[in-house]
């Protein structure tokens, strides 16, 4: 097994089936999909059994937010890389096969390989890319990477530990930023996920709880950190009233 790739849904009926109908063609037999569902109340639990032929796991219990569920999808995964996708996200054509590609010509000693994501409006138009390789000390200015649709390699969860539950939104972040300058990174040129825009990712919570990864990175200062989150909170501030007159800026 190569790729496994979790999903963690809750009440994710409106747009589980369209995630779903993206991922199950490009399903080979070196990858799994895991679906971690925290005790759904609408039809999603129905939508996962409908695909039960398809699926390796399907939890359905109460959890303590997506990185818990995540956590318990990282304990059930056999792929040497994992992969997670949002439940209202949805994987570009052929990504799998680009990715089982880049993989079986290198010989990979990485902990991640990251690629691009396509943001699009509520009704489905595009805005940007972004995306790029995970660089010290260019992630101390937040996440670079395209976090949904990258490549973990197992391995890196028993070396350095699972998601910090605690963290509701940046989880992410602070995994990767405990290896920071130490992490080993490739980067696929190429769109593998497509993103919805308006995720609790992008807002001003997100960067106070960056602030808080920053303070936990043993290799900055106090006064580092802070001054690191003040040019998150400008820029974000300064994105957000662009937005207000239709402009997206995204760098």
């Amino acid at each position: 097994m190569t790729i496994s790739i979790i999903i963690a849904t809750y009440n994710a009926a409106k747009t589980l089936k369209r995630c779903l109908d993206s991922i199950v063609p490009q399903l080979t037999n070196e990858t799994e999909l895991i679906l971690v569902d925290g005790g759904s109340k609408d039809d999603t639990n129905k939508i996962i059994d409908s695909y039960c032929d398809k699926i390796a796991v399907h939890i359905s219990e109460p959890d303590k937010g997506i990185y818990d569920a995540w956590n318990k999808g990282v304990s059930k995964a056999n792929g040497d890389w994992v992969m997670f996708i949002g439940a209202d996200d949805r994987l570009a054509q052929n990504a799998l096969v680009e990715y089982l590609d880049f993989i079986n010509k290198q010989n990979l000693e990485y902990d991640l390989i990251s690629s691009k994501r396509k943001m699009v409006t509520m009704d489905d138009k595009d805005i940007y890319e972004v995306g790029s390789c995970w660089t010290w000390p260019h992630c101390l200015k937040g996440m670079p990477i395209s976090h949904p649709g990258a490549l973990h390699n197992r391995k890196l969860f028993k070396e350095i530990g699972l998601y910090d539950i605690d963290l509701k939104i940046a989880a992410d972040y602070d995994l990767l930023l405990r290896k920071g300058r130490n992490l080993r990174t490739a980067f696929l040129d190429m769109v593998t996920i497509i993103v919805s825009e308006g995720g609790i990712s992008d807002s001003f919570r997100a960067i106070k709880e960056y602030y808080i990864v920053l303070k936990r990175c043993s290799e900055l200062s106090s006064a580092k950190a802070y001054l690191l989150y003040l040019n998150m909170l400008i820029r974000f501030s300064v994105k957000t009233m662009f937005r207000k007159i239709g402009i997206n800026l995204h760098s």
